[in-house]
């Protein structure tokens, strides 16, 4: 599942190629991942401008200048949640076409933004920036981005002293705070030094202040590092994950003390991390 360093190396990456490219054409193979309808996504696409593309927690968001191609006002946003497996292409028409290709548009460049899906979970919701709270599941129940500057260390704290259960259940419930999933959640507990199955409630203040600045610090190192890769070695069909410390590296060494990474497999979710130098 893309996480924020992979979203950021995503839009880095569009950012360099869409903005003021024109949707010259749209198709929906597989229409019901876009939750407009193909109708209503074709007719809609077709001369819409790119504007820079954004970011929210797990989402990225496309937006578009408004009909005719100005850059001020408020047009459509393309809003994707890829999900397990949602991937992308930026290639020339002729290239092979995914298996799951779910919808693409055909640029004035000449090249092609495309959607694939091999689980077919991902959605793309077309909305307006009035109607993200209305056509966007869940938009106003996210916690806070992790990454927002508004996201202070004390609100940090504030917000977890209300949750119960492990601290990696509160890591990635978006409910909670936004952004975090099962890779990232692994490399943050590993650089906080917390064991992900501790609970929240034995985990004093001081760790909680240590747990934010974690956070911060492993999205500042992995995100230049996702980034990079992707603008190195184009966009991915698997996330790219041989940077990462703990996760994924069971039996392998802890890179701090050189004890093994344990794997416990829970609900279909792998959690690796180090038995020595995670309390």
């Amino acid at each position: 599942m893309p996480e924020i360093p992979d979203l950021e190396g995503y839009r880095a990456y569009f950012n360099k190629r869409l903005p003021g490219l024109r949707v010259v054409s749209a198709e929906a193979p597989i229409a019901w991942i876009v939750r407009a309808g193909r109708e209503e996504f074709l007719e809609r696409m077709q001369g819409q401008v790119f504007r820079p593309v954004e970011r929210k927690a797990k989402l990225l968001l496309f937006p578009f200048a408004p009909q005719g191609g100005c850059a001020g006002g408020n047009g459509d946003y393309v809003v994707v949640h890829a999900m397990l497996a949602g991937r992308y292409q930026y290639v020339e028409p002729g290239a092979r076409r995914p298996r799951m290709l779910c919808w693409l548009l055909a640029l004035d460049n000449g090249l092609q933004l495309r959607y694939f899906d091999e689980r077919r979970m991902g959605r793309a919701y077309l909305v307006r920036a009035e109607e993200f709270a209305e056509k966007v599941p869940r938009w106003t129940e996210m916690g806070p981005d992790v990454m927002d500057p508004e996201l202070t260390e004390d609100r940090f704290v504030g917000i977890m002293l209300r949750q119960r259960g492990m601290i990696k259940n509160a890591l990635t419930n978006e409910r909670v705070i936004a952004g975090i999933g099962n890779a990232y959640a692994d490399e943050v507990l590993w650089e906080a030094r917390l064991h992900p199955f501790r609970k929240r409630t034995d985990i004093p203040e001081d760790g909680l202040r240590e747990l934010c600045r974690a956070i911060r610090r492993v999205m500042e190192w992995a995100t230049p590092i996702v980034t990079q890769l992707m603008e190195e070695k184009g966009l991915p069909t698997k996330m790219y994950r041989d940077h990462l410390r703990v996760h994924a590296r069971s039996d392998a060494a802890c890179p701090r003390d050189g004890h093994r990474i344990s794997a416990i497999t829970s609900g279909g979710r792998e959690t690796n991390f180090c038995r020595e130098c995670q309390a």
